[in-house]
């Protein structure tokens, strides 16, 4: 595990980010466009909510710089724009409307810089019957069937952690369409909105899915697919010490070395061959995992095809082998986190500042911006 900040250039060191400040997936977007070397300027209100701890610990802020600018006093909204008019995008997840009503809208932004791309992070979109209420992951994951093909199918849906939802089918998104707008704006010198919500993007996740859906390879139930849980060799399964081992033996071959090492007995592994003796074969594979512990099995199946891996803790995770190895995990400023993603060979992300403090660098970026108005009371 490293421990050291950096300063390579990134890929989008040329790229200027201004975050108006908010919590969940606009910063973790802005955090992976700073991670990738854009200078990302985020744009704290005084007073504002952060997630609830101490601002050096909050990782999303990671590789930005903080000023602080009142945009309901006079003249905060006029500050924030002499900074879109330097900037290459910009990023909010204010509800619909709010943006607007502080001057800094999409109308008023492109028209100090026209080329500007607007990002626009919600869980419910720009439009619709639901664009103005509150919402979280679990209620976006609700109604686009995503959350319903979670768990266990004898109980209710299980709440995911927000991985799924807010990041993944948001901030995620966000940067894909305000990479790909940048693309656009660079090549045809024309801004434009980008509106990602949550309940599309976690609508597209599931694509293949639905895909599978309409070849009726795909049952609209839980724990009745090969994907979901329903299949005895791609699951969860508890161990002797109350821990937990996950497989993933999908392919008749590695469901074979896992049979095997699992010590399998043969008339039982061979029960894969008929759905209708799959509850059979979960009570065997269940049985023999309990035989063990989570550490017993993790060396059984080590180095093999078996695709079998034991289920680890957030603490536990950057001390496994192979993570390790690749420096999955870092150490900067004192706190353990995931290293930038993904890797590029040429132009690697980094680590190069701790989370920015509120108001920490208005000079340093009123300078480095030429935007003076940042000064002024």
């Amino acid at each position: 595990m490293t421990s050291e900040l950096s300063n390579p250039a990134g890929p989008l060191a040329d790229v200027r980010v201004v975050e108006l400040a908010g919590i969940g997936p606009g910063p973790f977007a802005a955090m992976l466009l700073a991670d990738l070397g854009a200078d990302v300027v985020r744009v704290d209100r005084p007073g504002g909510a952060g997630l609830g701890v101490a601002p050096e610990h909050d990782l999303t802020n990671r590789n930005k710089r903080s000023v602080l600018v009142d945009l309901k006093a006079d003249g905060g909204s006029a500050a924030v724009l002499d900074l879109v008019a330097r900037a290459d995008i910009l990023v909010e997840g204010y509800r619909p409307g709010v943006a607007e009503r502080l001057g800094v809208g999409p109308d008023a932004c492109l028209a100090r810089n026209p080329r500007l791309v607007y990002g626009r992070m919600t869980g419910w979109g720009q439009q619709g019957p639901l664009a103005a209420t509150a919402g979280h992951d679990i209620g976006y994951l609700a109604v686009t069937g995503a959350l319903g093909m979670t768990g266990a199918a004898d109980r209710p849906p299980a709440a995911p952690a927000n991985l799924l939802g807010d990041y993944a089918g948001g901030s995620l998104y966000l940067v894909t369409g305000v990479l790909a707008a940048l693309h656009h704006a660079r090549t045809h010198g024309e801004g434009q909105v980008v509106d990602a919500a949550i309940v599309d993007g976690a609508a597209h996740l599931s694509t293949m899915i639905h895909a599978l859906l309409a070849a009726g390879a795909w049952q609209d139930r839980r724990e009745a697919n090969l994907l979901d849980g329903g299949a005895p060799f791609y699951g969860v399964y508890e161990t002797a010490d109350g821990r937990h081992m996950a497989v993933g033996a999908l392919e008749q071959r590695f469901y074979d070395t896992f049979a095997t090492l699992l010590e399998l007995a043969p008339a039982d592994a061979a029960l894969r061959a008929d759905p209708a003796h799959w509850p059979e074969l979960r009570a065997a594979v269940a049985a023999r995992f309990r035989t063990r512990s989570r550490e017993e099995w993790t060396r059984v199946f080590e180095g093999s095809d078996a695709c079998v891996a034991p289920v680890l803790s957030l603490r536990e995770a950057p001390e496994h082998p192979h993570l390790a190895a690749r420096g999955t995990f870092t150490e900067a400023a004192g706190t353990v986190q995931p290293a930038p993603a993904p890797r590029l060979s040429a132009t690697p992300g980094a680590l190069r500042r701790p989370p920015a403090l509120p108001g920490a660098h208005t000079a340093e970026v009123a300078r480095d911006w030429d935007a003076p108005a940042l000064l002024e009371p």
